[in-house]
């Protein structure tokens, strides 16, 4: 029987590890599995945005038991891919010891979507649209790594 083959290290790394990099490691457990190990993390650690939880829960995926990780406490595991979903995690990204590839996939920030609506419904909308868009982009995993410009 021929051997698997390895899943893919993925680091999901946002600027809080609360919200985008949370979903997309939800994503990725629920859509891929079979081919990726799913990690995120932070440059800092703001805890799990409520929101975020609500509306992947909305979406059937259950991200409440997630925790909320600084970046140096994965500094051990060799990633393959690290994919920045925000500006600042893009420009703070430390450096990581391996082959690990960087990737930036910036994602709007929800909380600062949501600050200017008028009611709850309207930004709930706004996580709902990022977790959407973020569903798109882990659908595609890991094809498009291969084909992403913004490789370094």
């Amino acid at each position: 029987m021929p051997q698997a083959k390895p899943k893919l290290k993925i680091l999901f790394l946002c600027t809080g590890n609360s919200c985008r990099s949370q979903m997309a490691e939800g994503w990725a457990r629920r859509l891929k599995s079979d081919l990726i190990e799913p990690y995120s993390a932070g440059i800092e650690t703001h805890g799990l945005n409520p929101n975020a939880v609500r509306v992947m829960a909305e979406a059937g995926i259950d991200i409440s038991g997630q925790q909320s990780k600084h970046v140096d406490d994965l500094k051990h595991i060799l990633f393959d891919y690290v994919i920045t979903v925000c500006d600042h995690a893009h420009e703070s990204c430390p450096l990581f010891a391996g082959r690990a590839k960087i990737v930036h996939v910036g994602f709007d920030d929800p909380p600062r979507l949501a600050k200017e609506a008028k009611t709850e419904q309207t930004a709930l909308d706004c996580y709902r649209r990022v977790r959407d868009q973020i569903r798109s982009f882990v659908a595609d995993l890991p094809e498009t790594l291969t084909q992403n410009p913004e490789m370094r």
